[in-house]
């Protein structure tokens, strides 16, 4: 069993799933990614223009196409975000394979909740032991992600396994609130942008750069920019002058164009 999607262009899965976006993807020795995604494994390959994923069902095809934006002309946006700024070109150029996923919303919000104050390799333990602990069993040696129901049963220190310290308040607190309908997550999709952002910072420990990742990596908010003291040193050092809605509805995307290049790029910094 297997899906294969032809001329896929500006598709890099390690850009793409290594990029801190999403945290249940392993690199195999043969150079594909196997994952989860909403209960469903694949193993992922590219071959050229071609996306391969192995022990994927058919039936789940619109979902693994919606996951990895097959759809958006990325070629098209970069031509677009590429006039806005020549740092701006040279940043899309350099990371020409980054997409944006459709993550499931409610995995999105837990994952940044436990991505605060966080490296990525911290974050991906975290995440794998919640899955173990309480997402539910599948054949393929890696739990699905619990449910907003599941945890919300938990108290806080039910989730000392995890090892997440003082974010175990702040994951019952979201679970409990999106279980409860206090949050409705696919709600956010359609509200203008800082209602959106609002509602997510009901949650206990979610700011606003938490809530700026949800919309963009879990809602697909692509006007979404997440600032954190790296990307404000960015945008302050490449883009004087610049605001982010400058980048117009793409702006998520040209954020994590300037967040590679600039991560790949210390010397730009004094570094």
């Amino acid at each position: 069993m297997g899906i294969i999607f032809e001329n896929v262009t500006r598709l890099d899965l390690k850009e793409t799933l290594d990029c801190g976006q999403c945290f249940r993807w392993k690199e195999r020795e043969d150079g594909g990614f196997e994952g989860m995604v909403r209960g469903k494994h694949a193993v992922a390959y590219m071959d050229g223009e071609r996306l391969i994923l192995d022990g994927a069902e058919v039936a789940d095809r619109a979902m693994w196409r919606d996951y990895f934006d097959l759809d958006l002309d990325y070629e098209q946006v970069a031509r677009e975000l590429s006039a806005v700024h020549p740092v701006l070109k040279e940043a899309a150029d350099y990371a020409p394979g980054i997409r944006i996923l459709n993550q499931e919303p409610f995995e999105a919000l837990i994952t940044f909740i436990i991505s605060q104050n966080n490296n990525i390799k911290r974050i991906a333990g975290i995440v794998d032991r919640l899955c173990m602990e309480f997402g539910e069993e599948t054949p393929y040696g890696m739990n699905a992600f619990p449910s907003a129901e599941r945890l919300a049963e938990l108290l806080p220190d039910d989730l000392a396994p995890i090892r997440a310290g003082f974010r175990h308040r702040y994951i019952i607190d979201a679970a409990q609130k999106v279980a409860d309908g206090t949050v409705d997550l696919e709600s956010l999709r359609l509200l203008p942008y800082e209602e959106a952002r609002m509602a997510l910072m009901q949650i206990t420990g979610v700011g606003v750069k938490v809530a700026d990742c949800v919309l963009l990596y879990g809602l697909h908010r692509l006007d979404g920019f997440p600032l954190d003291v790296w990307m404000k040193r960015a945008m302050a050092t490449l883009f004087p002058g610049v605001s982010p809605s400058d980048f117009g509805c793409y702006a998520g995307i040209a954020q994590q164009y300037i967040f590679h290049y600039s991560r790949m790029h210390p010397e730009l910094f004094g570094e």
